[in-house]
């Protein structure tokens, strides 16, 4: 067990977290701890843009194209939200862990415009998902992170300092040019980025190619170009897997019907809602129900 994981599950042993699964926030504010204690299948899912720092476990997210792995060892940068299609895999019985830092946008702008002044920026790949690999400069803060999160007052006193650091060595790192572009307010990374936040909120309203690419100066073929190249889909398909996992969120979560479900997600044809469900998950909203019962 390496030293992470070995904190990892202190922390977890510290707040009675043996049968606990999914994720949960910590006691410092954008900071969550998540368990797993099976391996999970492919499946699609929404990925939140966030630092992802892998104790124990691995998980396989699945592209047109391509594949990354990422697990002990490894953290992921997403710079934006994503949907994809990911499994993850128990190592030698022990549960997944991980933690996850939500990146605070004022936080991110300060610390680009300080590394600015006193080196240049370097560009590299424009997208949403990145790995890298744990140098120890980045264990460090890590294991400073998870020591504090079982002390409310250590919390308290260091922990947006600890969360801080823990964002300038990503930045410093090879992954940085994800969150660097991130905050360069004119990139089209940063524009694709504003209009993923506008998808996100306005999912349920009617929205148009035209009109996302107007709303950050774009031409619709710049526009195109600029979003497949950060979310790996066209705006469209986004916007329906976006639409998707928020119905099965009322689904599975909420209680409500399908057809409800469906009126609340933007759709006005419960049949197309239907349809694209079952091809989607693999599942009719009936079937992930008993599924999930069972």
């Amino acid at each position: 067990m390496s030293s992470i994981a070995n904190m990892m599950q202190k922390f977890a042993e510290h707040n009675n977290l043996f049968n606990f699964e999914g994720n949960m926030e910590t006691i410092i504010p954008g900071v969550y701890f998540h368990r797993a204690s099976k391996s999970s299948p492919r499946q699609p899912l929404i990925y939140n843009s966030g630092i992802i720092i892998v104790g124990q476990g691995h998980k396989i997210i699945h592209f047109p194209d391509h594949q990354i792995k990422y697990g002990e060892g490894d953290y992921l940068v997403l710079g934006v939200p994503v949907p994809l299609e990911c499994e993850a895999f128990t190592d030698n019985n022990q549960p997944v862990m991980g933690i996850v830092i939500d990146i605070n946008p004022v936080m991110l702008h300060k610390l680009v415009n300080q590394i600015g002044t006193h080196k240049p920026f370097t560009t590299g790949q424009m997208s949403g998902v990145q790995s890298a690999k744990i140098d120890g400069a980045m264990e460090q803060v890590t294991h400073r992170l998870l020591s504090v999160l079982n002390n409310p007052i250590e919390a308290d006193v260091f922990g947006e300092d600890i969360v801080k650091e823990l964002v300038y060595r990503v930045l410093c790192g090879p992954q940085g040019h994800t969150l660097i572009g991130l905050a360069m307010h004119d990139g089209h990374y940063a524009r694709i980025a504003r209009t993923l936040s506008t998808m996100h909120s306005s999912y349920a309203n009617q929205i148009t190619v035209e009109g996302l690419a107007e709303d950050v100066n774009m031409s619709v073929s710049s526009f195109h170009r600029a979003f497949r190249q950060v979310t790996f889909e066209s705006p469209l398909q986004y916007l329906k897997k976006v639409r998707l996992a928020k119905a099965k969120e009322l689904i599975t979560s909420s209680g409500s019907k399908a057809n409800e479900a469906a009126l609340k997600v933007g759709y006005t044809s419960p049949s197309q809602f239907s349809r694209e469900f079952k091809r989607h998950f693999n599942k009719t909203p009936s079937e992930m129900l008993i599924q999930l019962h069972n």
